[in-house]
């Protein structure tokens, strides 16, 4: 079995946009959910001595074979600078991946 869900959410007037997915499965005895999440803001830079921040990644692995579960965590955010048209602007970005394996809840029953 396995259910997709999927958002893609525009701000024009705000210069951001959000896609977002979640996905559930249960293949082969492991229950899996897998959710991304992107975000980027689009702001006009008024000059050339804009600071950019600087860029961030986040990486968390977590095994609990006693629980028989598997945790992974990924964040990555940045910027980056683009001209259009003569007018110089800042994109801004966050990542976002998160992973959880556990066993099936049918397999669960039938070894404990």
């Amino acid at each position: 079995m396995r259910n997709l869900l999927y958002k893609n959410l525009s701000f024009p007037n705000q210069g951001r946009k959000i896609i977002a997915s979640s996905e559930i499965a249960d293949k082969e005895g492991v229950h899996s959910v897998v959710r991304r999440h992107f975000t980027y803001i689009i702001r006009s830079i008024k000059g050339r001595g804009v600071i950019k921040p600087q860029p961030y990644l986040y990486v968390l692995k977590r095994r609990n074979t006693k629980e028989r579960q598997e945790h992974f965590f990924c964040k990555i955010k940045g910027s980056v600078q683009a001209v259009n048209k003569g007018s110089l602007f800042q994109i801004s970005f966050v990542h976002t991946l998160n992973i959880d394996l556990t066993v099936s809840a049918k397999l669960g029953e039938q070894v404990g």
